[in-house]
């Protein structure tokens, strides 16, 4: 992504005006963003930046929760058949401004409409793409389910649906449902600027991007005519700062208010520390390693298997999460719905592994193995995870070496279906749906996206697609158990841990919550003297 410096002359202009009295508040966050415009990307760090503070939905999650509330949608009904969905928009909703845009309206329907169909793929829309893949519109099954999306009136829109959906509500609530401006859009098409789409966002969120030096820091400034009412930050700051240890440094030492991601052996001192709160809850995330199972040797199942009884996670959880994680079984985190807790698992014996290995010839062999570069509370430490997987690999005869790159060329690597070898990944729920792990990450649709292990499974897919039309809970959830056992039983990937998320702020900071997604919000936060 190219460095950005948004509007020099409206952040002075915007900042002298307020500075004598403005509330600021500044988050050390872990990585940055590899845009602006969230339907494009698929990482925390991005939404963190983009969706949680430029835009809205239609609907979204109440603070703290998983419960579905109405934002640009005040209110809306769902036909009988739970095919159709009719939604209706809040009045006298602003967008934002720049230097280069000034809207003339109001947001209605036609930004509703132009926000999901852009990412169709539709020809008509390939002047507003600029090369997106639109990779998590499509790892949800959008595209297989939406039949229409439809502009009844100016403040009315109805989507149609091939078969009723159980997750459809809250996968609208996803980032990548973002609703965006379609007369900016095609402003910027007229003008062959439409890559300023993506890194000078306008949105109708409570936040409007000043400016941002990559790498370094992103402004943001209180939307005044925010829909629900100007937040009590006047400025807030994100602070890009990639390692955990400088975070809690600059915590300390008051150059932020909020840091994320400590590292577990921390933890104990900063709850010892009375100048700050240490908040934590269990994550619904799964810290998982993935192999490309198109690409020797992750091709054969049996040395999948294999690698998974080599894996010895109790040493990864001791070393990497030290007490902050549990060792995961599933590709579903144990607290969800629908996980699977008689689930048939491969257990640690690398004896057999070997044995297993050296039967196949393949001792010896060299593999790939990828290291996240950011902290996550499914990961808190890529590196040393990679380390011990490295040496577990050795001891049955597998040479791997260890490769990273910069967390935005990290992620559009790995999800190029041609990558090599076996990436860390993971994943975090948006919504507290088990669709929302096991479409993106493990359907075959989300080739080419988030399924990472480039696998694709048609009996797996299936119990997918009947569970997404099953409005029975119990039915649903006895669906999910058995594509669950259908992973296990495959092994396009090693599930390792789930991690339990710790956020640490300064005691003048309220209102701050743990989202369950593992999001950062600071809608509704305020900072004292």
């Amino acid at each position: 992504m190219k460095p950005l410096i948004i509007g020099t002359a409206l952040a002075l202009s915007l900042g002298l005006a307020h500075a004598a009295h403005a509330k600021s508040l500044v988050y050390c966050s872990e990585a940055s963003p590899e845009g602006f415009d969230p339907a494009r990307y698929t990482s925390g760090s991005t939404f963190d930046a983009s969706s949680k503070t430029i835009y809205n939905r239609l609907v979204e999650y109440k603070r703290g929760t998983t419960e579905i509330v109405p934002a640009l949608a005040q209110r809306w009904e769902v036909s009988n058949d739970g095919k159709v969905y009719t939604f209706h928009l809040r009045p006298g909703v602003k967008f934002q401004t720049n230097e280069e845009f000034k809207p003339t309206r109001d947001l209605n329907a036609d930004d509703v409409v132009f926000s999901f169909e852009r990412q169709t793929g539709k020809k008509e829309f390939a002047a507003y793409s600029q090369g997106a893949s639109w990779s998590y519109y499509n790892d949800v099954g959008l595209p297989q389910s939406v039949a229409a999306i439809d502009k009844v009136d100016d403040l009315t829109v109805r989507f149609t649906l091939q078969k009723p959906n159980a997750p459809f509500l809250g996968l609208i609530a996803l980032d990548f449902a973002s609703i965006v401006s379609k007369e900016y859009a095609d402003q910027l098409v007229a003008s062959h600027r439409v890559d300023d789409f993506n890194h000078k966002p306008v949105g109708t969120g409570p936040f409007q991007l000043v400016a941002y030096q990559q790498d370094a820091v992103i402004r943001y400034q209180a939307f005044a005519d925010y829909w629900g009412g100007k937040q009590p930050i006047d400025d807030l700051v994100f602070a890009i700062t990639t390692d955990a240890s400088t975070r809690i440094q600059k915590l300390k030492a008051d150059e932020c208010q909020i840091a994320v991601y400590p590292t577990p052996a921390d933890i104990a001192a900063l709850k010892e520390d009375s100048s700050l709160n240490v908040l934590q809850r269990p994550g619904l995330n799964v810290g998982y390693l993935a192999f490309n199972t198109t690409q020797k040797p992750f091709d054969d199942v049996r040395v999948r298997r294999a690698i998974t009884q080599a894996v010895n996670k109790k040493a990864i959880l001791d070393a990497v999460y030290q007490g902050s994680g549990v060792i995961a079984e599933s590709v579903l985190p144990p607290d969800m719905a629908g996980f699977n807790r008689s689930l048939n698992t491969i257990q640690f014996d690398p004896k057999a592994a070997k044995a297993t290995i050296e039967e196949l010839g393949l001792s010896g062999t060299k593999a790939t193995l990828w290291a996240m570069p950011v902290s996550r509370p499914y990961n808190p430490n890529g590196r040393r995870t990679a380390e011990i997987l490295q040496a577990n690999l050795h001891d049955v005869g597998l040479d791997a070496e260890i490769i990273s790159f910069e967390w935005g060329e990290y992620l559009k690597r790995s999800n190029d279906p041609k990558h090599d070898g076996a990436v860390l990944a993971g994943w975090t729920a948006d919504n507290g749906d088990p669709d929302s792990f096991l479409t993106p990450l493990l359907a075959c649709a989300s080739v080419g996206g988030n399924n990472k292990a480039v696998w694709c499974n048609k009996d797996f897919d299936q119990l997918l697609e009947q569970a997404r039309s099953e409005t029975d809970s119990a039915k649903r959830s006895s669906l999910y158990e058995r594509a669950q056992q259908i992973a296990a039983d495959e092994s396009p990937w090693i599930p390792l841990a789930n991690g339990l998320i710790t956020v640490a702020t300064s005691k003048r900071v309220t209102g701050y919550q743990i989202e369950p997604s593992d999001a950062h919000r600071f809608d509704g936060v305020d900072i004292g003297d």
